[in-house]
């Protein structure tokens, strides 16, 4: 949703703030804003727009001192303005703020607040943490008391961090349901929404739990208990990440550096914990039903995922969206609930993991950052190994989800005995060969994706099409295409098409078929009368075929050939060539790709 970060050391750190911050502008870019530490107050500069137009307004960088904090916003309360950007200080200027999440009961609050007096300069909730600081602390005197006293008194799901002038180098840190996790390093220390905030500087990380506060000075970092102040000690991790992993490298986008390190990503998923892969699939047989949650993205990964067990395992898994499995999953004691998730900090995900929880289920996630809520939340947890993935829109994380998923339904299936121990061999070493033919296809077809992109892209209208295990693989293929390029794009089951979607098919309506590989022969007829259907009505038709299918090739009006691939696999090859054909399409329509307008990397409320 938002980013926030704060450093405090032993030399000027305004830098390394800065550095910061544009490290975790894909989390949020409509505003930022730094406050820094010195002479009796707090400084604050902000605006809107991103980090380094922000800096030309503002001069961010010229700011001085040893401790501050810094933010990037996506807009929950209140629009898009510089009253609204944080950080946001107190009345008399000796507290600053920054937040990310909601908090529920600001509107009473803010009430009680104006009533002793209190002048608000913006719309946003966060605010009131600020002014309700400053009143606590007239009460208290003792900065600590004061930021917890306030922090009990609000109502949601939230991360703080507050610098005070009465207090130079020290950092005040709460997380309730919002990601937040400390750097430990030599001369600094660092709090952050996100470790790419501080990844140039350490990798030695103390991840905070819901329910507790730190205080950070530039040598030392103690957590408490906010219910009740008592200490908490836990080891700090390593982040496996370097900083290196997270620049672009040379790309003119995160978005293709990250789709073509693809290749990397399956062998990292391939490598990911064989024991976790086997307590799961011994789950998922022992359970009555496991049903799998994402949302955005992952919804669709779950959806593949679902293909994947019933072809391999003989399992049905039901899949339901994070954001309504609260509202329509029936699970209780006998069930497990997989939950997938890149940040493994989104809300609705985290909502629905806790809801399984409280009903009795067993619990599993697959997720991308150590640390995370689901990661510690969950009974058992296989960590993908994606490393960074900086685009606000996911490939390689999506990518090595499925192929995760895929591993769970082939275990599954070897345990149920619906796999013979050759076909387990068989589909697992099409799957290690899988990074060399991505690595092929990306160097020797993106030329041909880049024209074909150039040639389309003034088509306004799309259908994404697929059939069988293609239909989540077009789902997630339309998904790309409309974040990156603000076009209309509508993915569909092909089968589903002449069921009433063929009344808009004409000449405008492009349509985009994945179609299977020849091998997939009732799947791959069904597909090709799809694409007829479509081209009796004078529709336009590309799609992804495989050099050995002659008929579909025949019948597209432009077409992607890709090499012979098994069928295992060649789902997730064609998902590949389609984030490409995403990238060039927006490319060439001029789109802030790595940041598309209205979205965030990981969103955090409800």
């Amino acid at each position: 949703m938002c980013g926030i970060s704060a450093v405090t050391g032993s030399e000027d750190i305004v830098a390394i703030l800065y550095e910061s911050i544009l490290n975790l502008e894909y989390r949020g870019y409509d505003s930022c804003g730094l406050g820094v530490v010195g002479n009796g107050n707090v400084t604050v500069r902000k605006n809107t727009g991103g980090v380094e137009e922000v800096n030309r307004k503002e001069h961010l960088t010229k700011l001085k001192g040893k401790t501050g904090i810094a933010h990037t916003r996506w807009a929950t309360h209140g629009k898009v303005s510089r009253e609204n950007a944080h950080p946001h200080n107190s009345a008399d200027g000796q507290f600053s703020i920054v937040h990310n999440g909601i908090i529920n009961n600001y509107e009473d609050l803010r009430d009680e607040l104006m009533a002793q007096g209190v002048v608000f300069k913006s719309e946003t909730d966060t605010e009131v943490m600020a002014h309700l600081l400053e009143k606590t602390f007239q009460e208290t005197g003792d900065i600590e008391q004061a930021f917890i006293q306030s922090v009990k008194r609000l109502e949601g799901s939230f991360a703080f961090c507050m610098v005070s002038a009465r207090s130079q180098q020290t950092i005040y840190c709460v997380r309730q349901g919002s990601p937040l996790v400390l750097g430990l390093g030599t001369k600094s220390n660092f709090v952050a929404s996100d470790v790419n905030a501080f990844l140039q500087h350490t990798r030695k990380a103390l991840v905070l739990e819901d329910g507790e506060y730190a205080t950070v000075t530039p040598d030392s970092v103690t957590v408490r208990k906010t219910a009740d102040g008592s200490l908490v000690s836990r080891k700090p991790i390593r982040i496996e990440w370097d900083a290196e992993t997270s620049r672009k490298g040379g790309y003119a986008h995160y978005m293709l550096k990250e789709i073509f390190e693809q290749p990397q990503t399956i062998r990292n998923a391939l490598a990911a914990t064989q024991e976790g892969v086997e307590r799961i699939a011994s789950q998922i047989r022992e359970r009555r039903d496991t049903y799998m949650m994402g949302v955005g993205t992952t919804h669709y990964v779950a959806q593949a995922g679902q293909y994947f067990f019933s072809s391999l395992a003989g399992k049905y898994l039901p899949v339901v969206s994070s954001d309504e499995f609260v509202d329509l999953a029936v699970v209780g004691p006998q069930d497990m609930v997989m939950a997938i998730s890149q940040s493994g900090e989104t809300y609705d995900t985290r909502r629905g993991i806790a809801h399984a929880k409280d009903q009795g289920a067993r619990t599993a996630s697959i997720v991308n950052v150590m640390g995370s809520s689901l990661s510690m939340s969950t009974d058992e947890v296989i960590m993908q190994g994606s490393g960074p993935e900086i685009c606000v829109v996911s490939t390689k994380a999506a990518l090595a989800q499925m192929v995760i998923l895929l591993r769970l339904a082939l275990e599954t299936g070897l345990q149920e005995g619906t796999l013979a121990a050759e076909q387990y061999d068989e589909s697992y070493s099409h799957l290690k060969a899988l990074p060399d033919t991505v690595t092929a296809v990306l160097n020797e077809r993106s030329g041909f994706v880049r024209n074909l992109a150039d040639k389309t892209v003034g088509y306004r209208n799309w259908l994404m099409l697929g059939r069988g295990i293609y239909y989540p693989m077009a789902l997630e293929a339309a998904l790309k295409l409309k974040e990156i390029t603000y076009l209309h794009v509508e993915g569909m089951a092909a089968g589903f098409l002449k069921h009433g979607t063929l009344a808009l098919v004409d000449e405008e309506m492009m349509s985009f078929f994945l179609v299977p590989t020849p091998e997939e022969k009732e799947l791959n007829q069904h597909t090709i009368s799809a694409i007829e259907e479509v081209k009796a009505r004078k529709g336009p038709v590309i799609g992804i075929a495989f050099e050995n299918d002659k008929r579909a090739l025949k019948l597209l009006d432009h077409a992607i050939e890709l090499p012979p691939t098994p069928p295992l696999v060649a789902p997730l090859l064609e998902l590949v060539v389609a984030q490409l054909f995403s990238y060039f399409s927006a490319l060439k329509l001029g789109r802030s790709i790595d940041k598309p307008r209205n979205l965030a990397k990981s969103v955090t409320v409800g």
